[in-house]
């Protein structure tokens, strides 16, 4: 009666680890969240306030499928300002990342392609190839290389039927940058091969320290390019995402929004007009300062209690932490922290296979004081464990 396709989609931990917690929390104990790769700020004021106006104006009707037109503007100006001239014709608005990566998977991939990802890597990107008839081949990361891809690792893992790659950058689960000049190898060996190269840059602006391009459109303007409202911006639940593609792509994608999702919702666009304002900016850059004194805080803490960082997050709100020296399996480790001491963390089996046991992510979109809470809470552990004494 039901697909196969849907029958082949894996559950996530996280989601099994936060019901627990909000079991935890019904019954009024306080549990610390580093599982959930949410900021833990409330959408921008400026922002809420278009929202609200958004609404008693009225603006409640579909809106054209490739996005509002203003909106469109407001991002090629974004761009404008990192140097890059970006036509608005190439702007797609789509209903979230997500949104935007079903509609990428269905003008690019037919049944019988392979699109190359990566491990760790976001896990539902071989649900979207997946859902097309297409298939995805992972490409495993190490910890020497940045857990980033090199040009060997995707000239060894291409075959006949491989139609392209899915990079991030920043990325989700390491909050590691691809480097400017292996971005180019790559998408330029690519494009060699008559093959495409997506780029999900949904952690763009949340980079600390001197980052190698603010957008790999600098690097390479035949990108594919994934952007998001919900992690810079804080818009999660507005569900708002936009895309750059090709100008010869144009007509298909948008025929594919028209018949998939019709348009994305008018009352995020208007709101998301206000995002760029210099009010919300103000307020995006300082949480993007919050996050990246908070890698440090929960870093230094975590590495005091013997865990492994092999390397530091650029970007994005994560660290990939290696408990191997508890000598407890990733999952165990994640629900053994949960059930006797209340505090959540995404296991390595969520983003992956390669080694996934060894390796867990904590996520830093929670304030100070739960943080040194989570780590009080993770010295006991491992005292109870006998890993520390």
């Amino acid at each position: 009666m039901y697909s196969v396709r849907s029958s082949e989609i894996n559950p996530f931990t996280v989601m099994q680890l936060l019901q627990r917690a909000s079991e935890f929390e019904a019954e009024g104990k306080q549990v610390v969240h580093f599982e959930v790769g949410e900021p833990d700020f409330v959408t921008a004021e400026p922002i809420v306030k278009a929202g609200i106006a958004a609404l008693q104006e009225g603006k409640t009707k579909y809106t054209p499928a490739q996005g509002v037109l203003p909106l469109r503007e407001k991002i090629s100006k974004y761009y404008a300002k990192q140097g890059l001239d970006i036509a608005v014709s190439r702007i797609q608005i789509t209903s979230g990342a997500s949104g935007g990566l079903v509609l990428l998977a269905g003008l690019l991939l037919d049944p019988g392609d392979v699109m190359l990802i990566t491990d760790p890597g976001y896990p539902c990107n071989k649900v979207f190839a997946r859902l097309v008839g297409a298939a995805t081949k992972a490409i495993h990361l190490e910890a020497e290389h940045g857990f980033q891809l090199t040009l060997p690792d995707v000239q060894n893992a291409w075959e006949d039927n491989t139609k392209g790659i899915l990079l991030a950058s920043p990325s989700n689960p390491t909050g590691t940058m691809l480097a400017a000049n292996e971005l180019a190898r790559i998408s330029d060996w690519v494009k060699q091969q008559r093959g495409f190269v997506i780029l999900d840059e949904i952690y763009q602006g949340l980079v600390y320290g001197n980052s190698p391009y603010s957008s790999g459109l600098q690097v390479n303007d035949d990108l594919l390019v994934l952007n998001s409202f919900s992690k810079f911006f804080g818009m999660t639940g507005w569900r708002l995402g936009w895309v750059v593609i090709p100008e010869n792509a144009q007509e298909r994608f948008t025929k594919l929004a028209q018949n998939l999702v019709i348009s994305p919702s008018s009352i995020a666009q208007n709101a998301a007009l206000a995002a760029f304002s210099r009010e919300a900016m103000v307020i995006h850059e300082q949480r993007a300062t919050e996050f990246a004194q908070r890698a440090q805080r929960l870093a230094k803490g975590l590495i005091d209690l013997g865990f492994k960082i092999p390397v530091m997050p650029e970007g994005a709100f994560y660290l990939y932490v290696d408990v191997s020296h508890t000598g407890i399996p990733s999952e165990e480790f994640c629900w053994r922290l949960i059930e006797d001491h209340q505090v959540a963390v995404t296991p390595g089996k969520d983003f992956g296979a390669y080694r996934s046991d060894q390796f867990v992510r904590f996520a830093y979109t929670t304030g100070d004081d739960s943080i040194d809470l989570g780590l009080e809470r993770m010295a006991i552990a491992l005292r109870d464990w006998g890993v520390m004494r």
